[in-house]
């Protein structure tokens, strides 16, 4: 069987079934990304870079669909040398919204294809007025809904589209809801996994800090999506009371989603300059780190907090869950997927630091409390989103459309 994965970076959500397909003799798997993060053994991976990206001259609603057609271009050009060498898919799985995956169907119009759809826009009652105590503007709502122009092409096109959660799934429209699975990417439950003892050192932080109340918070950019300032507030409130108390937050200065602080300062800096009362001897920044890296703070945390606005959800979540954390989740969208509150976490008011703060406390002083929230978010990760349970579903969708094809 012949596979092609489409996305903006390799391997993004397909870096578990793409390995389990490639590692079937009989299969072929090429990739085509614009981006290589990782590559994947057995995979061939082609580029596709666009000729030019959005200038200021288009109308700012069509930018970022811009972009997507330049990137969609760029595909297609890959595809049609896909082609010409005599690669023929028997199916192909692309990742929608960024453009990559507009034209796999005119490239390759027998092949079944497969959408992963993450989000489609709404301007009310959903992430981009979530943060905000002022309405949308009518050209603010016109724009997000402008988004979803890419995202509709590519649900017109595809065979079967997946989406991660529940929640994902019910932004879309009520007339492609038959269209959608919900099935998540599947985590290595047997890499994250609770260590017998907490790490006794980890590389950057200082020795102390090992025995103290580590409270951790990871995200892939310090932003508001997800509540990074409630973070650093409750932890301010936290630190106040309790000397032994430090923070280890994984995360860059990058703005991923939303919008840039309104001094163009990271919100990092921001914060730290409206909080003076954090002592920054207690509250540790280590950035971007390798996996590896990553798990020991998982495995050292007393406290994770997790906080987003009713967005995409993280496989940091997941993640955490899998190691034991003992969680401190938000009362959003999709985190209520995953976290019941007092069984496999605690559950807090986004918007309230003192009850982020207050939570965070009761974990640190209930011992017993703390140990089964971790061991029962562990045993739901291991239920729920275990590779084990995830790839064969996933597989099993492969295999349909290629058997209805052929």
């Amino acid at each position: 069987m012949r596979i092609l994965f489409v996305h903006k970076h390799c391997p993004g959500q397909f870096v578990h079934l793409a390995a389990a397909l490639a590692a079937d003799p009989a299969n072929e798997v090429v990739f085509v990304a614009e981006q290589i993060d990782a590559t994947i053994p057995g995979v061939r991976i082609e580029t596709c870079k666009p000729l030019r990206r959005s200038e200021p001259p288009t109308h700012h609603y069509l930018q970022s669909f811009e972009n997507a057609v330049l990137l969609g271009q760029a595909a297609y050009r890959a595809f049609t040398s896909l082609s010409h060498s005599g690669f023929a898919p028997d199916l192909a799985y692309a990742h929608a919204g960024f453009g990559p995956g507009l034209y796999v169907k005119d490239a390759f119009p027998r092949t079944p294809l497969i959408g992963h759809f993450e989000w489609y826009y709404r301007a009310r009652n959903s992430d981009a007025d979530f943060l905000s105590t002022v309405d949308i503007t009518e050209d603010e709502a016109l724009r997000i809904r402008t988004k979803n122009a890419g995202i509709l092409m590519e649900l017109t096109q595809c065979d079967r589209g997946i989406c991660p959660t529940r929640f994902q799934r019910d932004q879309f429209p009520p007339e492609f809801l038959a269209k959608l699975s919900v099935v998540h990417e599947g985590v290595d439950t047997g890499y994250f996994l609770p260590a017998a003892d907490r790490p006794a050192s980890l590389d950057g932080l200082p020795p102390d800090v090992m025995g103290g109340e580590i409270v951790t918070y990871a995200a892939r950019g310090l932003e508001p999506y997800r509540g990074f300032p409630q973070f650093m507030k409750a932890f301010a409130i936290v630190q106040t009371r309790r000397p032994r108390a430090h923070a280890v937050v994984l995360g860059d200065d990058n703005v991923y989603y939303g919008g840039p602080h309104p001094n163009g300062q990271a919100w990092r800096t921001a914060m730290l300059e409206a909080l003076p009362e954090i002592d920054s001897r207690r509250i540790h920044f280590l950035g971007r780190v390798g996996l590896d890296r990553y798990r020991d703070v998982l495995r050292a945390s007393r406290v994770h907090v997790y906080l987003t606005v009713p967005f995409v959800l993280s496989w940091s979540l997941v993640e955490a869950m899998s190691t034991g954390c003992t969680i401190i989740g938000s009362n959003t969208a999709p985190v209520l997927e995953l976290l019941e509150n007092g069984r496999t976490g605690l559950i807090v008011d986004f918007h309230d630091p003192e009850a982020i703060a207050a939570a965070i406390e009761r974990a640190l002083d209930d011992d017993g409390l703390a140990a089964t929230l971790g061991a029962s978010a562990r045993r739901f990760a291991v239920e729920t989103f275990d590779l084990k349970h995830i790839l064969p579903r996933q597989l099993a969708i492969v295999s349909s459309l290629v058997t209805h094809a052929l």
